[in-house]
């Protein structure tokens, strides 16, 4: 599958910008499953300075600065991509308490780098509350992938998908609380529901085909960026499961970046010199199918 993915953002200042620097995880990255075709971005005024690197997790990223005075400035990435449906699941794989010694005992390559995600981060809690509603999806004994998918799909059940509730950096234990919020906040709880296990778990960002196909209901989180988790699963790899939708990420899916939580990923982030006391900010996300040359 080829896709067609326009990323729009817009933000409009109460007074003047003097200067602005930024950083964007907009570049869709190359994995088992996709390849970035092509990819643009355009940033309006011009930017002054420009530079891209690939951050620790092998992510791209496009650094600039735009000199002003402006109250507008407009980030359009376009990018094309292609996509095949992920490795089928495990057969059976290992029990979550086996695949726990191994992260903890292990000292293989394979393990040490995904040891690096069974920890807290700046966004993601590990604390008890979030341990206590992990627990019942993990009984002794339970593959590791059925323990996780259930997680995924109690997180589906429970929690109401409530755009504008939360922030990217809402507290879990408030989301807990509401049982309420948006993909990033449940991407957010089922990382840390995997990582109070002492099991690795990462966060990714991406984005989902906007038109469902014929037949189906269109997903939740289409026309924005969208996150959900992966899980290392010991002797398979790595498993990306959508909690807001109850899937495993596959077709419709692309991957943009993935890293800790949210703040490794952001879509976009910086300083602003200036810029009045306020300012207004618009996202528009398009991803489609389109026929591959």
């Amino acid at each position: 599958m080829r896709y067609r993915i326009e990323h729009r953002t817009d933000y409009h200042y109460s007074a003047p910008v003097s200067r602005c620097r930024n950083e964007a995880h907009l570049r869709p990255r190359d994995t088992d499953r996709q390849r970035c075709v092509a990819s643009d971005l355009v940033v309006e005024p011009a930017p002054t300075g420009w530079s891209e690197r690939s951050d620790f997790y092998g992510n791209p990223v496009a650094a600039f600065v735009v000199d002003g005075p402006f109250t507008e400035m407009t980030v359009t990435a376009v990018s094309t991509v292609d996509v095949v449906d992920g490795d089928p699941l495990p057969a059976v794989g290992p029990g979550w308490g086996e695949a726990l010694d191994l992260l903890t005992n292990d000292l293989s390559p394979a393990m040490l780098d995904a040891r690096e995600f069974c920890f807290e981060s700046p966004l993601v809690s590990t604390a008890r509350i979030v341990r206590e509603y992990a627990e019942p999806s993990f009984p002794p004994g339970a593959p590791l992938v059925d323990a996780v998918a259930a997680l995924t799909e109690r997180i589906h059940a429970d929690f109401l998908y409530d755009p504008g509730f939360t922030t990217v950096t809402t507290p879990l234990d408030e989301v807990l609380a509401h049982r309420r919020g948006v993909c990033q906040d449940f991407a957010h709880l089922a990382v840390g529901c995997v990582r109070s296990m002492g099991l690795a778990a990462r966060y990714v960002s991406g984005y989902l085909e906007t038109e469902a196909p014929p037949g189906e209901e269109r997903l939740v989180g289409a026309d924005a960026s969208h996150a959900w988790l992966s899980v290392f699963v010991p002797g398979w790899g790595w498993l990306d499961l959508d909690p807001t939708n109850d899937k495993v990420v596959g077709a419709g899916y692309v991957t943009t970046a993935w890293g800790r939580d949210y703040a490794d990923v952001s879509p976009l982030k910086g300083i602003v010199f200036g810029g009045g006391d306020s300012h207004l900010l618009d996202v528009a996300v398009d991803v489609r199918h389109v026929l591959a040359d």
